[in-house]
């Protein structure tokens, strides 16, 4: 039988199980309040530069998408019933159906589905319905030729009676009778206005430096092609990048780019790296001033080559017929392995320190493009060299233009 001491003795002899318990305790708690605390994603970021939010990028559920990083699922079942290769509009190259490119009718069967949200399928007769009474300007260089061809033939396919003319300078431009709605692509490498320089006799500071010839790029002076462009279009879609890395062209010996501003030249002269950043910075400038108040402007991200073996001119290819994996994508494309077309991300820096605080959206579509090797003219292009810069049409370009609609509905609703 336990006595009165044995009694009083038990709790303290189990004080130190107590203890224990209670340590054990606020562990186990101390644990699982760590683990149901979100902890923050880490953000994949395909270029090595910050991206600026876009303003609107946000998926049905009102959360926060980025509809550039995601994956190519293949479904051979899936129909596009977009357009195919009779519109007249597409580029006899850029035809891969009619160029006989082997499994071009397959290319639309890759759809693009982005990690975190789903990517509406566009709707033609409503986007005629929506813009009704709008013009719509691309404004850049052959690839956004290339998509504004993919807009216009799908809006085409349901809707016929169309006036064709040269709105404010374009190269090309439709209007959709029915609706009022334009279309048009003003074509400028550069954004900036350039042209042949060569040496006079009256000399000058770049005579003194030993410059004979080149190309003078005005910084501060948008290309006479879409300078009433901002004026005119209610929704602007720009782009530039492929012609500042262009040596065919601009070498830089023989065929420099000298720049400009104000009417004088930069001296010391600039790099053509530096010479984006000043066109990026003057022409942003310009469109803001020069756009109507309430216009939505994009900036559309650098679209990758796919040059494998050497670039065009060096017997370079693209002759592959799925897309690339992950790894593949960052052999051909990271910076740090300065191959072919490294261009895409190079660019791309430039751009998105250009458009930082800026009123512009970001419409980003190169790493969903780096995958797709397959999607190239590449030898059926018409070409004497393979075409890995430009894209089959239908194709990737049809995915661009999702987004862009996608993105510009979210901008209205946020209005």
């Amino acid at each position: 039988m336990a006595t009165a001491r044995d009694l009083r003795s038990k709790p303290n002899s189990l004080l130190p199980l107590l203890s224990l318990l209670c340590f054990v305790s606020i562990f186990l708690a101390l644990s699982l309040f760590r683990r149901a605390s979100p902890v923050p994603a880490r953000s994949y970021q395909t270029l090595e530069v910050t991206r600026k939010p876009r303003a609107g990028a946000g998926s049905g559920s009102g959360r926060s998408c980025d509809y550039s990083v995601g994956s190519w699922i293949y479904d051979p079942s899936f129909e596009s019933a977009r357009y195919d290769g009779s519109c007249k509009e597409i580029f006899k190259g850029w035809n891969c159906i009619s160029g006989g490119k082997p499994g071009a009718r397959d290319l639309v069967k890759w759809r693009w589905k982005p990690e975190a949200c789903d990517l509406p399928a566009f709707d033609p007769v409503r986007f005629l319905e929506v813009n009704r009474n709008t013009n719509i300007g691309f404004v850049g260089d052959s690839l956004n030729r290339n998509m504004f061809v993919s807009l216009f033939c799908s809006l085409k396919k349901v809707s016929g009676e169309v006036k064709k003319w040269r709105p404010a300078g374009a190269d090309r431009g439709f209007t959709f009778l029915q609706y009022n709605l334009t279309l048009a692509y003003h074509r400028t490498n550069l954004l900036a206005r350039y042209s042949r320089w060569s040496a006079n006799a009256d000399g000058g500071e770049l005579v003194s430096l030993g410059y004979k010839e080149g190309y003078r790029v005005d910084v501060d002076i948008p290309e006479g092609t879409w300078a009433a462009a901002p004026g005119f279009h209610d929704i602007l879609i720009f782009n530039t990048g492929h012609w500042w890395w262009a040596p065919s062209k601009f070498e830089p010996i023989k065929s420099p780019m000298l720049f400009f501003k104000k009417g004088q030249p930069l001296i010391p002269p600039v790099k053509p790296d530096i010479g984006l950043d000043l066109v990026l910075e003057n022409m942003m400038m310009y469109v803001t001033n020069e756009a109507k108040s309430d216009a939505i402007k994009f900036f559309r991200t650098q679209s990758p080559r796919h040059f494998e073996g050497g670039d065009w001119d060096q017997g370079g290819s693209c002759s592959r017929s799925k897309p690339l994996l992950p790894e593949q994508v960052e052999e051909l494309f990271a910076l740090e392995n300065n191959g072919t077309n490294v261009e895409a991300r190079l660019v791309n820096r430039h751009l998105y320190k250009a458009l930082k605080g800026s009123d512009f959206h970001v419409l980003d579509i190169t790493h969903l493009s780096e995958f797709r090797a397959d999607a190239h003219p590449s030898t059926f292009g018409g070409k004497k060299h393979d075409d890995c810069m430009h894209w089959c049409l239908p194709g990737i370009t049809d995915t661009w233009n999702d987004i862009f609609v996608t993105l510009l509905t979210q901008i209205r609703q946020s209005r």
